[in-house]
Parts: C-alpha cells; sequence; structure tokens
C-alpha cells in the first residue's frame, strides 16, 4: 500500500518507515502536520498513519480534514493518550483504529494488514479479480493454478493496477503509488517495470490484460467472462 506516515520524532519515525518499507509498502514519512496535510491534496493514499501530537497540525485535525473531504482511506492514530474519553475523540475524528505508544513494531503491521483487509478485494491475505490472485504473505500471482513470483517492486505494481481495475493511470501516478516523496526515479523506470510485470504476467496467460493505452498510460483490464 501507499502509506503516509507522519511522526514528529525522528527516533520513532525511521523505525516505523523501515518495517513498514520492508513489509512491502511505499512510505511517504514526514514530521509535520503541514507538510502531511500538502502531501494529502498531492496525492491519494491507502493508509494513513497519523502521530495524535504534531507541530503546526494535529494529528487529530488532520484527520478531521480528511474525512470532511469525503476521503474513506483507513486511519490508525499513534498516541500516548490511553484513556477512554482520548480514544473516543480520535475514532469520533474519524480514525479505523487506535495504537498507544511506544508502538510494539509486530502489532503495528499486523493492524496495518487488518487495516488492508478491509477492501472487499480481499480475501485474507489475497486480492483478487476475477480469477487472478495476488497473494501477499509469499509475493506471488496465481490464476489457474499456476503461479509465478514477484519481485517487491512487481508486487506493489500489480497491487496498485488491482486496486483500480479498468482505470487508465499515468506514468505521474504510478510513480507517486510506488516511489517514496522525495525519491526520484529513472526516466524509464515505469515503463521497465510495466514491460516485466506482463512478463509475469504472461505465465499466468494473463499478459493482455496489462494494456498500453497511446499517451495516457496504462490500464488492467480483466476480461468480462473471469469477472466475479
Amino acid at each position: 500500500m501507499l502509506i503516509l506516515l507522519v511522526e514528529d520524532d525522528i527516533a520513532q519515525l525511521e523505525p516505523l518507515r523501515s518495517a513498514l518499507s520492508k513489509a512491502g509498502h511505499t512510505i511517504d514519512a514526514v514530521e509535520d502536520g503541514e507538510t502531511a496535510q500538502w502531501l494529502l491534496s498531492q496525492k491519494d493514499y491507502d493508509l494513513l498513519i497519523l502521530d495524535w501530537m504534531l507541530p503546526k497540525v494535529s494529528g487529530v485535525q488532520l484527520c478531521q480534514e480528511y474525512r470532511s473531504l469525503g476521503k474513506t482511506a483507513p486511519v490508525l492514530m499513534l498516541t500516548a493518550k490511553d484513556t477512554t474519553l482520548d480514544k473516543v475523540t480520535g475514532l469520533d475524528a474519524g480514525a479505523d483504529d487506535y495504537l498507544v505508544k511506544p508502538v510494539d513494531i509486530v502489532e503495528l503491521l499486523a493492524r496495518v494488514r487488518a487495516l488492508a483487509r478491509r477492501s472487499p478485494l480481499w480475501q485474507g491475505d489475497t486480492l483478487s479479480l476475477g480469477d487472478l490472485h495476488l497473494n501477499l504473505n509469499n509475493l506471488t500471482i496465481e490464476r489457474n493454478q499456476l503461479l509465478v513470483q514477484l519481485s517487491g517492486r512487481e508486487f506493489q505494481l500489480m497491487e496498485y493496477l488491482m486496486r483500480h481495475p479498468h482505470q487508465v493511470l499515468s506514468h505521474n501516478q504510478i510513480e507517486q503509488a510506488l516511489w517514496e516523496w522525495g525519491t526520484e526515479p529513472e526516466s524509464n523506470a515505469v515503463t521497465t517495470l510495466v514491460r516485466r510485470l506482463r512478463q509475469r504476467l504472461q505465465t499466468v496467460g494473463a499478459k493482455d490484460w496489462l494494456e498500453n493505452v497511446y499517451g495516457m498510460g496504462y490500464r488492467l483490464s480483466i476480461p468480462e467472462k473471469t469477472e466475479e
């Protein structure tokens, strides 16, 4: 998933960013609420992880503003506040879950997986479209009892495409979804990645499902007969 992580304590921010990145997610990690506000105006995230107490703009305010715009991605609040009233305040602001500091990394990753599975496309740790299945645990795609292994970046692209089926996704949208804020992929990075993913899809008989829409980008089109 593309995750926005906002934590003003760099000693906590970096271990969380590293753990989430190793779990296969793309992480935009920032230390204040104003920067987070700007990023939220630029990108569509799959999950927000917000520290309650932030300089300039609090995590609660960020969550409230995000929900007021009609955004529905899950929000996980991180905070040292542990009273029932504090929890109710966070949930009433629009948060989906609540984790008390100090954060246990194993529990955080489990909460993130649980929030990801709320999407109707997920069944356990498998993301499915028609008879095409993307397996989170072992980074594979499967179709008609054929299985192929993906690299971490190929998996990220496949997940992004499957979350937006039949939608034309531009080079810029793919770069924003797969590369962290502040990093600059090579000019041909998306083209190369798409070509590699098509090779993997060919193994399961689905190469033509990933279409090149001339001058616009790429689209994952699932044949009607395979859709459920």
